[in-house]
């Protein structure tokens, strides 16, 4: 995990000197403005107490609230919570959206835990954090392994604690809570509509295309979906576990109907690959939505796809980036690929904000709009400047949050 943050340093570093900002510059962003690390108590179903460790970081509010995440997961760590809080930035400058980057976590395992024991860890977590969030201060969201259900929690308890409703302190509620259509599929939503738009660089009709998706889960089966009723073919998917592969298109519909909730379904298939097969089979487009550090230099003269799409975080190290952009792969990084959510967040915290709600085809025209335009931007700078797809979209994503510190007069 610190070669998370490492790494990201150094693309911003490289950015910002690019732009030709100064060394204070980087030094002010090249960490977040704050962390806060809490203890939470939690009494559990067998009425022992057990104290769990949090974090929430903010990067940088130059441009106006922060906004991102909360993950519940056993490897969540400060270090990783710094690196997405700086990447929640780059999201929001790259989509133009008036927010600063943030990023929360608990270090547990919500499958080891009750309902109630979540609920208990939830508004505990809101208890400890809730003097430096709110509507206008920080707005969390959901993120690895919390849904709709623990953000009406925290919701709800951010409600006693300020005493007035707060619809728009989170995103990502229930939609009777004040939630948005289309936010729950926002996130891969986004990654199509980057594989169509990258697929038009290439000349390949998405109608026509070959398409490998690995990991399972929340964006990675929303998107075989969205990519198999666009006609395109999924050759190859992946879980934890294993991975299936079929030349002629795997029955999409049917995976979705057999997997858990955790996106598991290769363990009723016997006749599975590994994953490492499956990042290095033929195909137009590879699709990395599962964890960090899958393309790396070990394998990636190996990868055969024509355009790769990030949806995970960091699913390709700097020196993958680099062999993939030599081999002139079209590489779309994940700050710009996996935007989607934050951007249909955004839409949630206005219409919360306005007391209007708006169509889901009004968030989804909405949201093209918005990943076209962030798309073209990179891309433009990519061949403008003649630098990677990943330097061109930390280019764009920083300058906002540089630009406002700097007439701000911080720097």
């Amino acid at each position: 995990m610190n070669d998370m943050l490492t790494s990201t340093q150094l693309v911003i570093a490289e950015a910002l000197r690019t732009l030709g900002y100064g060394e204070e510059m980087i030094d002010l962003l090249k960490e977040p403005m704050r962390l806060l690390t809490v203890r939470i108590p939690v009494r559990m179903d067998d009425g022992k107490t057990r104290v769990f460790l949090g974090y929430r970081a903010q990067h940088n509010d130059a441009v106006g609230p922060t906004k991102g995440g909360v993950r519940f997961h056993p490897d969540v760590n400060e270090i990783e919570v710094k690196a997405l809080s700086i990447w929640m930035t780059l999201k929001c400058g790259i989509a133009d959206l008036p927010y600063g980057g943030g990023k929360g976590g608990i270090i547990c395992d919500p499958r080891k835990m009750s309902f109630r024991e979540l609920e208990r860890l939830s508004r505990g977590y809101v208890r400890a954090i809730s003097q430096i969030v709110g509507p206008n201060k920080d707005i969390p969201a959901p993120d690895v392994m919390t849904n709709s259900q623990i953000m009406a929690w925290m919701m709800d308890e951010y409600s006693r604690i300020r005493e007035f409703d707060s619809p728009g302190f989170i995103t990502g509620k229930p939609l009777v809570l004040g939630g948005s259509l289309g936010r729950e599929s926002a996130t891969a939503r986004g990654v199509a509509i980057m594989i169509d738009e990258a697929l038009n660089k290439k000349g390949i009709p998405l109608s026509n295309a070959r398409v490998v998706i690995q990991g399972f889960g929340n964006a990675g089966s929303f998107l075989a979906k969205f990519m198999h009723d666009a006609g395109a073919k999924v050759i190859g998917i992946s879980d934890v576990n294993a991975a299936l592969y079929n030349e002629d298109g795997l029955d999409i519909e049917s995976l979705l109907d057999r997997r858990d909730s955790f996106g598991t379904v290769t363990n009723l298939f016997r006749d599975t690959i590994s994953n490492e097969e499956l990042l290095q089979l033929d195909c137009d487009v590879l699709v990395p939505a599962a964890i960090e550090n899958q393309i790396t230099a070990d394998n990636a003269e190996k990868i055969k796809a024509k355009i790769i799409v990030e949806a995970a975080n960091g699913p390709t190290t700097l020196e993958g980036t680099r062999i993939i952009t030599d081999r002139d792969i079209l590489l779309v990084p994940d700050v710009l690929a996996s935007a989607g959510g934050v951007i249909v967040s955004y839409f949630e915290w206005v219409q919360n904000n306005q007391g209007y709600y708006w169509s889901e085809s009004e968030v989804e025209t909405k949201l093209k709009d918005m990943m076209v335009r962030g798309f073209n931007q990179v891309y433009e700078v990519h061949t403008r400047r003649k630098v990677n797809m990943r330097l061109a979209a930390y280019m764009v994503g920083v300058r906002k949050a540089a630009e406002a510190s700097r007439l701000r007069g911080w720097v």
